[in-house]
């Protein structure tokens, strides 16, 4: 493995494409397949799958800070990719603790498909303890699927979909199916992606009528529920920390946008530069601040998944706070960006107004702001009583 360079893998070239592409993208409300194509050239699918299956072989931590910097240029190129990456990156931690079912992802993704994540349903706060889509064994160890997932990014050009369903052959002992099924005519795709932002990952809606996934791509049969199976740890541990990273980068742009500002105007009254201004100094200081705070977590607990650490029943809370609080930052941090910007930022063709509604998506991706709180109560404090 040679040494990490994420300027050498995404060259400020590359990304000052995507940037440039951006603002039509999310105006025309369609997904960016140029950014695709160059990400593809560029090998980025396979950035955590090992060298010796013909990926770049980084891990987690290296993996994040890729996504911080891509999201700086195309927030919703990032947050698309992300979704294969999650599961090239379950598969890495699967293969790390001895399990080989996905290795098919791994050479998939050299190979270039693209994996889609179908695990998120309407009105299902369960997620990954429970599903609403039926999962119907075929016979022969394979399973259909039956059922409805929202918030499909990549929606128009994945080509495998990972998901998950329920299995109540036996009603008494119900099994949750994770398992890849292939696009084709038993998989509708909605064209009903019209959101206020994030508009590129055209995260539609995915119908599933009977789609078939043979044994050889049913990776894990679990109970139900709260369950430490590495495979619920790994869509949790690698979901979270690259959410995070990419609304970590949105906040590196928000931030780096501000500076710019303030160091471009001038102020009327006092003919100063914004730069000057202490009131301003000290907004883009609060902004620093608090981006700052982000690095080191996120470089240490990707850095301890990667590295197989044990934080034991804490896990959970670590990863759905990170997340949490990475939102949290970001939003605040393009709030900040805004008014330092001052009133040119409303405007649509202002690049803040689109990380202005960007950001706000990052709210409702898992863990959301109630199911953090939960999972960090309950860890501290222990279940509620009943």
């Amino acid at each position: 493995m040679t040494a990490f360079d994420p300027a050498a893998i995404l060259p400020d070239e590359l990304l000052e494409r995507f940037r440039s592409r951006a603002a039509q993208v999310d105006r025309d409300n369609v997904f960016p397949e140029d950014d695709l194509a160059d990400l593809t050239d560029a090998g980025y699918l396979g950035i955590l799958v090992p060298t010796s299956l013909g990926g770049a072989g980084w891990g987690l931590a290296e993996a994040s800070l890729l996504q911080q910097r891509l999201a700086a240029a195309a927030p919703a190129t990032a947050l698309a990719v992300n979704m294969h990456l999650v599961w090239t990156g379950v598969a890495k931690v699967l293969a790390d603790r001895g399990i080989d079912t996905l290795r098919f992802v791994q050479e998939g993704a050299v190979a270039g498909e693209v994996y889609a994540f179908g695990i998120s349903e309407a009105g299902n706060d369960l997620v990954l303890f429970g599903s609403d889509t039926a999962a119907v064994p075929t016979g022969d160890g394979g399973y259909a699927f039956t059922g409805t997932k929202i918030f499909t990014s990549l929606g128009p050009v994945w080509t495998r979909l990972g998901l998950h369903g329920l299995d109540t052959t036996d009603p008494d002992h119900p099994k949750l199916v994770y398992a890849f099924v292939d696009r084709d005519d038993a998989v509708v795709t909605r064209d009903d992606w019209d959101t206020l932002g994030m508009r590129g990952t055209q995260s539609r809606t995915t119908e599933l009528h009977g789609a078939v996934a043979p044994a050889d791509r049913v990776v894990r049969i679990v109970d139900p529920g709260p369950n430490p199976d590495p495979i619920v740890f790994g869509i949790f541990s690698v979901f979270e920390v690259l959410l995070a990273s990419v609304y970590t980068g949105v906040a590196r742009r928000a931030l780096d946008l501000a500076v710019d500002t303030a160091k471009s105007r001038r102020s009327k009254k006092t003919g100063l530069a914004y730069s000057d201004d202490p009131d301003i100094r000290w907004r883009i200081a609060e902004m620093a601040l608090a981006y700052d705070g982000m690095l080191p977590q996120l470089a240490a607990l990707s850095a301890d998944v990667d590295a197989q650490a044990d934080h034991g029943a804490l896990w959970f809370a670590k990863l759905s706070g990170l997340k949490h609080r990475a939102v949290v930052v970001a939003k605040q941090i393009v709030d900040e960006a805004m008014l330092v910007a001052g009133g040119s930022s409303y405007f649509t063709r202002s690049e803040l107004s689109r990380l202005y509604r960007d950001v706000l998506a990052g709210m409702f991706h898992p863990s959301d702001p109630e199911s953090a709180h939960s999972t960090v109560a309950a860890a501290w404090l222990g279940p509620v009583a009943t």
